[in-house]
C-alpha cells in the first residue's frame, strides 16, 4: 500500500520565485531590479521569493499593500532593519541599523530635528544654496542636470546637514563625502570580510572614512562647545541640542551623532539628486505642467510644487523596495514566513499598479493636490516606526530648489528620446542624466 506523504500542520510551502541561480538573481536585482520585480510578478503574483546574498537566504516580495500593513504595522520586536550590510559605513548606532529599543531610542532622539520648525529654519540655507547652482548653469546649451543636482545636494549635506561653515574643512570634506555616498553594492559587500578590507578599493575607502570620521568629530565637539544653542540653523546644531536637553540622560553620544550624520549622507544624497533630476525630466516634456510649476513658483504655491515632488516619488521610487529580517516566524498573506528570512514590500510595483493610481504611467502631480493616496500606496519613505525620518526633509529640500530654479528657468529636453532608468548603486537614476536646454523665463530674460 502506497502511502500519500502529509506535511504538518503548522507547516505551509514558501511562495513560487525565479528559478534561477543565486547568484544571477543577486545580480540581476542588483543592477535591474525595476525590471527583474515585475517580471517575477507577473509570472507569481503579488507573493514571490527571490534569494539574495545582501539580505538573507530567503527573501518574501510582496507587492500588495493589504500585505504591506501587516509588515509597517508589525511588532518592531519581529521586524528587524534589513540593511545591516551597510553597518560597516553607517556605524551600528545608525537609525536604519539599530533595533527595537535601541531604535526606539535613537529615532525619539533625532526626530525633533526634523519637525516642522525644524525644516522652516533650513529653508533659507537651501534657497540660497540652490540659487547659487543655477546661477552658474549655461543659457541656451544643452546641460546634464542629473551631476548639476548631484553638486547641489552634496552642498545641502554639507552646509545644512553637517552644518560646516569652514571654507577650508569644506574643501577637503567635498570630495570625501562624495565618495563615501558613491559607494557601490560590491564595495559594501567587501567591507564585511577582514581580508578585502586590507586590499584596494576597500582600504582606500577605509582611509577616506577614518578620514571624514575625524573631521565630523571636529564639527561635533565644536557644537558640543556651544551646547547647539546660537543662531546656527543645521541638522548637526538640533542634534546636539536636543540630545543635550533630553530628559531621560540619554542624549546622542560622538560616535552617535557620527553615525546618524553618515546615515543621512547616504540615504540623502543620491535619491534627492536623482528625484530632482527626474522631475525636471517630466516637466521638460510637459509644457502645460512646466507652465503650472513656474507659475506656483512665482505665486510662492508650495502646495502645487510638493504634489510634483510627491509624484515623482511616485512615478520614480528611487528606492524600489524596503527590506525587514525577520527575528521570529511571522504569518503574511497565508504563508508562514520562518526566522531570519527577509521579507520585501516592493513599493515600486504598488506605485505602477493600475488599481491604485489611475494611469500610472503617466505624471501627474493633480493626484496629490485632493488629499493623500489610500494607506499603503504611496511609500517612497518606508513606512511603521521605521519610516525614513528625513521624508520631510527631502520633500522640503525638493520644493525649495524647484521654486527657485522655475521661477526664473524654463527648460527643453534636448532630445526626443526619454529617459530610461538604471540602477546606480542602489538608486534608480536617469541613465543619461537627463539632458534639457534651460533659458529664462519671458518676464527674466
Amino acid at each position: 500500500m502506497t502511502t500519500t506523504p502529509r506535511t504538518a500542520p503548522d507547516v505551509v510551502q514558501p511562495p513560487r520565485g525565479s528559478r534561477l541561480p543565486a547568484l544571477a538573481q543577486t545580480f540581476l536585482y542588483g543592477k535591474y531590479r525595476h525590471l527583474l520585480l515585475p517580471r517575477v510578478q507577473r509570472r507569481h503574483g503579488d507573493v514571490f521569493t527571490l534569494k539574495l546574498a545582501q539580505f538573507a537566504d530567503t527573501v518574501t516580495v510582496l507587492a500588495n499593500p493589504a500585505h504591506f500593513r501587516a509588515v509597517f504595522g508589525g511588532p518592531t520586536t519581529t521586524f528587524h532593519a534589513g540593511y545591516a550590510v551597510l553597518a560597516p559605513v553607517m556605524g551600528h548606532s545608525s537609525v536604519l541599523i539599530a533595533d527595537e529599543d535601541e531604535h526606539k531610542r535613537l529615532r525619539r532622539l533625532v526626530m525633533p530635528a526634523f519637525s516642522g520648525a525644524a525644516l522652516t529654519g533650513y529653508q533659507q540655507v537651501v534657497a540660497e544654496l540652490a540659487r547659487q547652482e543655477i546661477s552658474r548653469w549655461p543659457l541656451g546649451r544643452p546641460l546634464t542636470v542629473y551631476p548639476r543636482m548631484q553638486a547641489l545636494t552634496l552642498e545641502v549635506i554639507l552646509k545644512v546637514v553637517f552644518g560646516v561653515t569652514d571654507a577650508e574643512r569644506l574643501r577637503e570634506m567635498r570630495p570625501l563625502v562624495y565618495q563615501i555616498a558613491s559607494i557601490g553594492p560590491l564595495t559594501l559587500l567587501g567591507l564585511t570580510s577582514p581580508t578585502l578590507r586590507r586590499l584596494p578599493p576597500w582600504r582606500q575607502l577605509a582611509n577616506r572614512q577614518r578620514r571624514l570620521d575625524e573631521l565630523l568629530h571636529a564639527e561635533i565637539s565644536e557644537r558640543r562647545g556651544t551646547g547647539g544653542h546660537g543662531d546656527r540653523k543645521d541638522v548637526l546644531t538640533q542634534l546636539v541640542r536636543y540630545s543635550a536637553q533630553d530628559s531621560d540622560q540619554q542624549g546622542l553620544s560622538d560616535d552617535e551623532l557620527r553615525d546618524q550624520l553618515i546615515t543621512l549622507l547616504l540615504a540623502g544624497h543620491e535619491t534627492s539628486s536623482a528625484s530632482l533630476a527626474w522631475t525636471l525630466h517630466e516637466l521638460s516634456r510637459r509644457p502645460d505642467l512646466l507652465e503650472a510649476a513656474h507659475e506656483a513658483a512665482v505665486a510662492g504655491n508650495e502646495e502645487y510644487l510638493s504634489a510634483i515632488a510627491k509624484e515623482t516619488l511616485r512615478l520614480y521610487p528611487v528606492v524600489y523596495e524596503v527590506a525587514r529580517k525577520l527575528a521570529a516566524p511571522v504569518e503574511i498573506a497565508g504563508y508562514r514566513l520562518p526566522t531570519g528570512s527577509a521579507v520585501m514590500p516592493a513599493v515600486g510595483l504598488v506605485h505602477a499598479d493600475p488599481e491604485h493610481f489611475d494611469r500610472p504611467a503617466t505624471f501627474d502631480p493633480a493626484r496629490f493636490l485632493d488629499g493623500q493616496p489610500p494607506a499603503h500606496t504611496w511609500l517612497p519613505f518606508g513606512g511603521g516606526a521605521r519610516r525614513c525620518v528625513g521624508a520631510g526633509f527631502a520633500i522640503m529640500e525638493m520644493t525649495v530648489v524647484l521654486a527657485e530654479l522655475l521661477r526664473t528657468h524654463h527648460i527643453r529636453p534636448e532630445a526626443a528620446r526619454p529617459e530610461r532608468a538604471y540602477v546606480r548603486n542602489v538608486t534608480l537614476v536617469p541613465r543619461h542624466g537627463t539632458r534639457v536646454v534651460p533659458t529664462l523665463w519671458p518676464a527674466h530674460s
